[in-house]
């Protein structure tokens, strides 16, 4: 008998210390931010909407159609007079830029904010054992991720991964390598860095499904430094509960809705195509089926399942309802159940409407991202990080909260994660100087009340009318 019972002690002791194991070995698994560092160029580098007038009025090939929608297209971007544009914009080389335009624009970036990230979290470069870098539309020879470990004298025997063509959504792509290596490896300090470079990338050409870039995008980017150390959980801002990419570039439609390519006169530049919110919607449709069961509580699944039945039955007995042809609809699911804040991409004021009516978003949710579209417009993969910034500067985020990311890119991408938020944050970082003026009374850009009856002018009339001169 006490035989027997000294094997069930061992037999449970074992037990126990497997589930022990298991569990420890979970936490060396998990990916935490430790801090982040938004890029704010110099205000030399800022784009007023008259200094817009002046580099239209420099662009080659542009009539009065192409006039009336550059107009249009600055007045209802949400975007503001205070994004930032490289420097070959204001010295007037935006059409004819050199590869140091691109290497020098890169690597102010890096030398500004990957300092102040390491300065700020008493990081050491040595300290950093993989970097990742997604610079999506220039690459150079070194590398970009090179020309960091160069400037940073980072170690020999750092892990690097350096991505290009990914678009808006690299951010959450190179955050799903890093957190992949910290399953398999513990103990680990990552650097993610992303950002564009917008200077080899400016379109000259008149065509206007590729003259919509130059008015959206803007430069910035972001530093993040991660981890899986648990000596470091007591200094972790938040931690990543889930990631979920789509990709739907096996369809023809998809992959060229928004694609880089040549016009008819042989400008390069960035086509974004008529069907690009239908294959926006299909790949967010997607995303948010996969990642749904993982961030909504089951009370939440149930009542979905239930709408889904009922639906189904309206359907057999002939009440369906017309397709919404590729247009965002209001889901039946309440992502408020699962999320406390909503992190979405800032490619346009239509993305953040259309994200905002399929999730049932308030205007206080939608916030964030119309405020970064306003003030740092379009930074492609690196805006999610200036929205969970304004986020932080406005002391919304508290232990505990939970954060959803979404971003879409080039592809066509749609990527998803969820953040929880392990300690209240509130540093004002890159909108110190501007947080407290946000959100301001109007979103109007100025020229839609000077030059709005430019939208009903004629070809015929432009002999009699005083028109601005950069449009002369």
């Amino acid at each position: 008998m006490d035989s027997l019972t000294l094997l069930y002690i061992l037999l449970a002791s074992y037990f126990f210390f497997f589930l022990w194991k298991f569990f420890q070995h979970k936490k060396d698994q998990e990916c935490y931010i430790l801090d982040y560092q938004c890029y704010k160029p110099t205000d030399d580098r800022m784009l007023g909407t008259e200094f817009c007038g002046r580099v239209i009025k420099r662009t080659q090939n542009l009539g009065l159609s192409e006039y009336k929608f550059l107009l249009k297209a600055i007045v209802s971007s949400g975007i503001g007079e205070q994004t930032y544009a490289p420097r070959n914009v204001f010295s007037g080389r935006e059409a004819s830029p050199t590869l140091a335009d691109g290497v020098s624009e890169m690597e102010e970036f890096f030398l500004d904010s990957i300092s102040k990230l390491l300065a700020r979290s008493a990081i050491h470069p040595s300290q950093i054992d993989i970097l990742v870098v997604n610079i999506s539309m220039f690459a150079s020879l070194p590398s970009l991720s090179s020309r960091i470990i160069h400037m940073y004298k980072l170690r020999e025997d750092i892990k690097v991964y350096n991505l290009t063509g990914m678009g808006c959504s690299a951010s959450l792509i190179s955050l799903d390598i890093v957190s992949n290596i910290f399953k398999t490896q513990k103990n680990k300090l990552a650097l993610l860095v992303t950002s564009e470079s917008l200077s080899p990338n400016w379109y000259s050409g008149n065509d206007k499904s590729m003259v919509l870039a130059n008015c959206l995008f803007r430069s910035g980017g972001c530093a993040i430094l991660l981890t899986n150390k648990r000596s470091m959980r007591h200094k972790v801002m938040l931690k990543l509960k889930c990631l979920v990419r789509t990709h739907h570039g096996a369809r023809d439609e998809s992959f060229n809705c928004c694609i880089q390519k040549e016009d008819e006169q042989g400008h390069l530049g960035f086509h974004l195509g008529k069907n690009l919110p239908k294959a926006a919607t299909r790949a967010f449709v997607d995303n948010l089926r996969v990642i749904s069961p993982k961030i909504l509580p089951m009370r939440e699944l149930v009542r979905f399942m239930v709408v889904s039945l009922v639906k189904k039955l309206n359907i057999m007995s002939g009440n369906s309802t017309k397709s919404s042809g590729g247009v965002m609809t209001k889901s039946p699911l309440n992502f408020k159940t699962g999320v406390d804040h909503f992190c979405l991409h800032t490619g346009g004021k239509a993305v953040i409407d259309g994200i905002g009516m399929s999730l049932d978003l308030s205007e206080y949710d939608l916030e964030p991202a119309r405020m970064t579209l306003h003030r740092f417009g379009n930074t492609s993969a690196s805006s999610l990080w200036y929205v969970l910034g304004y986020m932080e500067a406005k002391k919304r985020l508290k232990k505990g909260d939970t954060v959803l990311m979404i971003s879409f890119g080039a592809g066509f991408k749609c990527n998803s994660c969820l953040w929880e938020v392990v300690r209240d944050v509130g540093d004002r970082n890159v909108w110190e100087d501007c947080i407290d003026h946000y959100p301001p009374h109007s979103l109007a850009n100025p020229f839609m009340e000077k030059y709005s009856w430019i939208n009903n002018l004629q070809v015929e009339d432009l002999p009699n009318v005083q028109i601005p001169d950069f449009l002369k």
